[in-house]
């Protein structure tokens, strides 16, 4: 007679998911928020000119600029502290706010150093743009993705492309902020939180230009991220930098610091 107790069970007539169904659902993860070095700023903060840097090569270009200022962060309660370095590091999963010193006050620059989620994109995008900070004009800096370019890439191109709201478009061509930089191509694609930012621009009727680089990684990327940053968005700030020494991400996401110590 067979021992019930010690006998392999059948297999379940329920596939995975239908078992989870009968799981209670997750909590809810709690809502991002910023902290500012003066805990009283005056809020909410109007800068003439937002950039916001996701990209790898536009990430190492503004952690190079020296003469910078931490006003404040994005918490992300998800993305834990540990590992991360008392002074701002490239290798930190971090979410800084800055304003160049050597630029005007109403500059704001955010490096998003930290992968995020795409579910969490359009709350952090309502955060970055139209709550504590209502920028005048906006400018994000990210990378082609190749699953989602109609067309071929080859890792010895250098090229950028950019998207921008109706409101960008409107102005005058000496008015548009990355003059004589092709449109991106119909067919492809820009998701995650670069495309929230710019929809939340159109929503918002600001003035909003979204950049998208290749390669994703490299020296050459960062020269034509500096060139393009010089020539048309901050020609009176010194980006002197090593591009040789350039910085990459690995598979999942952290930087590798010995590509620039």
């Amino acid at each position: 007679m067979e021992d019930v107790l010690t006998e392999i069970p059948p297999p379940s007539r329920f596939f995975q998911e239908d078992l989870n169904s009968f799981a209670p659902p997750s909590p809810p993860l709690p809502s991002p928020f910023l902290v500012f070095s003066n805990p009283k700023p005056n809020e909410p903060l109007c800068p003439s000119l937002l950039i916001v840097a996701i990209s790898s090569p536009s990430l190492y270009v503004f952690h190079q600029l020296s003469s910078k200022t931490l006003i404040g962060s994005l918490i992300l309660p998800e993305i834990p502290f540990s590992g991360n370095s008392i002074e701002p590091s490239l290798g930190d999963k971090s979410c800084n706010i800055y304003t160049p010193s050597d630029a005007d006050d109403s500059i704001i620059v955010i490096s998003v150093q930290c992968s995020i989620a795409a579910e969490r994109s359009n709350v952090v995008a309502k955060l970055l743009i139209g709550e504590k900070i209502i920028p005048e004009r906006v400018l994000i800096l990210d990378s082609v993705q190749s699953q989602s370019f109609r067309g071929k890439l080859s890792p010895d191109e250098t090229f950028a492309f950019k998207l921008e709201t109706s409101s960008e478009r409107k102005g005058l061509d000496d008015s548009s902020l990355l003059k004589g930089i092709n449109y991106f191509p119909s067919g492809s694609v820009v998701d995650g939180l670069a495309a929230a930012l710019l929809g939340r621009c159109q929503m918002r009727n600001i003035k909003g230009t979204l950049c998208v680089s290749w390669p994703e990684f490299g020296g050459a990327a960062v020269s034509l991220v500096k060139s393009l940053l010089q020539r048309n968005v901050l020609p009176g700030l010194d980006l002197s930098i090593n591009a040789d020494g350039v910085v990459s991400r690995t598979k999942d996401d952290s930087f590798d610091s010995e590509l620039y110590t």
